[in-house]
């Protein structure tokens, strides 16, 4: 039987980084994945010539002094060859073919938009100057020696960003604009928290960037830099029991009982729910905990149309465009027949050359459980011709939706190569996430204690991680990392290097 000090379940970004941070210093760490490619929704993967990200489209907050920075730095991706987005508008929002750009840096960026709006310019800046306050104390919680506490109590996680928004700015259609970027997080008026709202628009306006060639890339840096530390990473081995023994777990079986691996510390970067059944017999989980951890509410998925594009036709933006269709973009946290395909992110592929072309977009639609939920239980691959021209009849309704702000998309009948689709389906089969979440479990203001997770669990020695907890996107992701290691090693040694 192998022993590690620590084993961590999920090779998503969230565990690759506890691997890392453990294996910096000096634990013998092992990370298991089921697939036979790391890296969960970071992942990138390749259709004849063309490369296609799974979940990662853009990262904010890399410049020299700001938060992403300072944790890249930390695990070594810094030299990864980024490429920062247009600071004059790396976002432009559409809401009913009306354009309205998001530009890079808190003063521009609300001058910016005073153009569109000059008798809001006064509560454009006190906008700014608020995100600029909450990226500024980030790390707060990382230097404190109270497990978090400040972190997960503050009032900002307390408070409603929409109603922030509706006591600071007085314009219905400026406090669309100022949430136009929200499909990269499940917006709800009654619930949403006001921190992460703000400390997740305020990262991509410091500084946004994308990565040229994929964000496989990330994943390639942190194995390699495991390895390299005399960690493990290994693939084809999902997890399927862990093992209690005297009130502490002991091992964790791989591949249903093929074999046995012991530790002293167990992470579990997947579902909390999943996590915790896979445990069945044990003296610290509670029925309670259980129905707690199995009753969460998650935010809704994401269907993904990955286009191929014919060379030289489409030109590249070094922007992302969010088509909106609507007059409230509050409203899509629930599921309504008219909220489906009304909305819509593109993101540009970073041209391979110097042709000003790009060879493939990305176009992201929330997407709902109850519209895929009658293909529940059918195997990947074989879900019938039902299914597939579901995705085919979406497909065409997203690219009409964004074909209009896409220059050379529908000019020509000959721009598109191939397409290829994923659903929320897609997402919870691979990731085991439930209804094939996006963005994890939703957070609500008004259920802190229940909705905010803490790495710890009843086992002494099990770890939660990854985007349940408090933030999700890489920076959420990349903080909580370090939330989870340091209930291992102690805070002031995990953050070491960092500061």
């Amino acid at each position: 039987m192998e022993k590690y000090d620590a084993v961590i379940i999920g090779s998503g970004l969230g565990g690759l980084q506890c691997g890392y941070i453990l294996a910096k210093h000096g634990m013998n760490v092992c990370v298991i994945e089921k697939h036979s490619q790391p890296g969960g929704c970071m992942q990138s993967f390749r259709r004849g010539k063309h490369v296609f990200d799974t979940g990662f489209h853009y990262v904010g907050g890399l410049d020299r002094g700001q938060p992403l920075h300072r944790l890249f730095d930390y695990f070594g991706l810094l030299d990864l060859p980024w490429q920062r987005m247009d600071e004059n508008g790396f976002d432009e929002v559409v809401i009913n073919d009306r354009s309205y750009m998001f530009a890079g840096g808190y003063e521009r960026f609300a001058e910016t938009l005073a153009e569109k709006f000059p008798h809001q310019r006064k509560n454009l800046i006190r906008y700014a100057g608020f995100l600029r306050d909450i990226s500024g104390n980030i790390f707060d919680s990382l230097l404190k020696n109270d497990k978090n506490v400040d972190f997960y109590g503050t009032s900002l996680f307390g408070k409603s960003a929409y109603d922030y928004l509706a006591a600071t700015v007085d314009d219905p259609l400026l406090r669309n604009v100022l949430s136009g970027t929200s499909l990269k997080m499940e917006l709800n008026p009654k619930t949403f928290p006001l921190y992460i709202f703000a400390q997740i628009n305020s990262s991509f306006i410091q500084s946004a960037w994308r990565l040229k060639g994929g964000g496989s890339q990330i994943v390639e840096s942190l194995v390699k830099s495991i390895r390299s530390m005399g960690g493990t990473v290994r693939l084809n081995a999902e997890a399927t029991r862990l093992n209690e023994v005297n009130g502490r777990i002991e091992t964790v079986e791989i591949n249903n009982g093929e074999e046995l691996i012991q530790a002293g510390y167990f992470i579990a970067n997947i579902h909390p729910s999943l996590a915790v059944s896979m445990i069945d017999e044990s003296r610290r989980i509670r029925k309670i905990y259980r129905k707690r951890m199995n009753n969460l509410a998650n935010t809704y998925g994401m269907f993904t149309a990955n286009v191929a594009l014919k060379k030289n036709i489409v030109p590249y933006l070094n922007r992302n465009i969010y088509v909106f269709n609507t007059d409230d973009l509050w409203k899509y946290a629930d599921y309504k027949p008219e909220n489906v395909n009304s909305c819509a992110m593109v993101s540009f592929h970073v041209p391979d050359d110097s042709s000003g072309y790009t060879t493939n977009i990305d176009i992201l639609t929330p997407m709902y459980w109850d519209e895929v939920r009658q293909w529940d239980g059918t195997p990947v691959g074989r879900r019938g011709d039902d299914y597939v021209s579901y995705k085919k009849n979406k497909t065409e309704a997203c690219l009409n939706l964004v074909s209009k702000h896409v220059p050379g998309l529908r000019d020509t009948d000959s721009a598109i190569e191939n397409i290829y689709t994923s659903t929320s389906l897609s997402y919870r089969d691979y990731t085991g996430t439930p209804c094939g979440s996006a963005f994890g479990v939703r957070k609500n203001c008004d259920r802190l204690l229940t909705t905010l997770l803490s790495p710890r669990t009843p086992e002494p020695n099990m770890f939660l991680t990854g985007q349940n907890l408090n933030l999700h996107g890489v920076l959420g992701v990349s903080m909580t990392s370090f939330f989870t290691c340091s209930e291992i090693i102690g805070s002031d040694l995990a953050v070491k290097g960092l500061f």
